[in-house]
């Protein structure tokens, strides 16, 4: 028998299930007997916790399709962080005897960092134990922040969500002609990729943000309190983006007010936008609010990009062509050929070259303040929102994909 496994890992985004069908499309297509799915991660490995995928895959194109353009993880997701093997070879091998049970011949994850990790230490193993299973990482996460490829599938859509957000929180705010500063949270720990893609939103009569501050450059509460008050002079109302992950130049997290972290070792962040607000009421005679968009940056399928699916897709369909080639411990990656026109390919990068990396904005990238970006970022970023999705919709509301299975009584 032919068959594989298909697992979903980390934080959810509007193309990850568009990844997930390109799997599944492929698969069908090149032959495989049986796609199974595994639920919340690599924890469905280790617990057999897995549903069939291989009728939907082969004989139902509708679903598929509605799959493409389903937000959130369709298969779950976990935060579970694989231990080396030297330290619980039991775990890789309730792992490997799961593989054998059900007569696997590839595994594709898809996720972000910690799951290309997990994608290079499975393959180690299975390298070292003599295992012919062929173990293929497919990118995702909205920080855009995978070493080794252009972009990451689930930015682009993000970055739409973004600079809509920001061009309309400008609207909102310029109905009254009175100072006021309105601070917008964006996603990005340790990248600012996301926070950087709100300059698209800048148009012929608005230059919201006006300011933007990313985890790449030292962030001084001096410097933004004067940064503030410059642009105060010039505009009535003024929009300032701001990555959660803002750092002074000790490296100190400015909303980190503990030092709790995750199963992963990151710490917990507790409000960016939140302590910046504070600190210019204390400060400013003006009108001051912060605005966390939080969870809904992650999987705003309404606004996704058509470019942001169609090429997570594809990636989707390029990994299994890549088990099929025989290639392992690698994940599939976008390659830029041009940004005008626009094109990419698809290619296969070795998965070590990936783990636990950072993929940061380049400093070239930033202005010598801090405070913005440069026209290069916009020439990279503009291309990934390009189109929009034809999602059908019932009663109002649009119709997603069942996930009924995910739902724990």
């Amino acid at each position: 028998m032919k068959n594989c496994i298909i697992a979903q890992s980390g934080g959810p985004t509007a193309a990850i299930n568009a990844s997930l069908a390109g799997v599944m499309a492929a698969a069908a297509s090149m032959g495989y007997d049986n796609i199974y799915g595994a639920l919340n991660g690599i924890t469905g490995i280790l617990d057999k916790n897995l549903i069939e995928l291989t009728d939907v895959a082969k004989n139902d194109p509708k679903m598929l399709n509605i799959l493409k353009q389903s937000p959130a993880m369709y298969l779950g997701s976990c935060r579970f962080k694989l231990p080396k093997s030297e330290d619980a070879s039991d775990v890789y091998e309730k792992i490997f005897a799961t593989f054998e049970e059900y007569d696997i011949s590839a595994f594709f994850y898809i996720g972000g960092n910690d799951s290309m990790d997990t994608v290079h230490m499975l393959s180690a193993y299975g390298q070292k134990t003599d295992k012919p299973i062929r173990i293929i990482g497919v990118p995702k996460t909205i920080d855009n922040d995978l070493c080794e490829t252009d972009h990451t599938p689930g930015f682009g859509s993000a970055a739409k969500y973004v600079a809509t957000s920001i061009l309309e929180i400008a609207h909102d705010a310029y109905i009254y002609d009175k100072k006021s500063v309105t601070i917008v949270e964006i996603m990005g720990r340790d990248a600012g990729w996301l926070t950087a893609s709100s300059v698209l939103a800048r148009t012929a009569y608005s230059a919201a943000p006006h300011l933007i501050y990313l985890p790449e450059m030292p962030f001084s509460k001096e410097n933004f309190i004067a940064d503030v008050k410059e642009q105060l002079e010039k505009h009535t109302q003024v929009i300032i983006a701001v990555s959660e992950g803002v750092r002074d130049a000790e490296g100190n997290y400015i909303s980190a007010s503990s030092k709790s972290n995750d199963a992963f070792g990151h710490v917990q962040l507790n409000g960016t936008g939140k302590t910046l607000e504070n600190l210019l009421n204390n400060t400013l005679d003006v009108k001051v609010r912060s605005i966390e968009l939080n969870v809904l940056q992650r999987s705003a399928e309404h606004l996704s990009s058509l470019t942001d699916i169609d090429e997570s897709f594809a990636l989707g369909q390029h990994a299994v062509k890549m088990a099929e080639d025989g290639i392992t411990a690698c994940m599939a990656a976008v390659k830029r050929l041009s940004s005008s026109p626009y094109s990419v390919t698809y290619a296969s990068v070795p998965v070590e070259k990936v783990a636990n990396a950072v993929k940061s904005v380049p400093k070239e990238w930033i202005n010598a303040r801090g405070n913005d970006v440069t026209d290069a970022l916009v020439e990279y970023a503009a291309p990934l929102i390009v189109g929009e999705t034809q999602i059908p919709y019932k009663n109002g509301l649009p119709v997603y994909a069942d996930i009924s299975h995910l739902l724990h009584k």
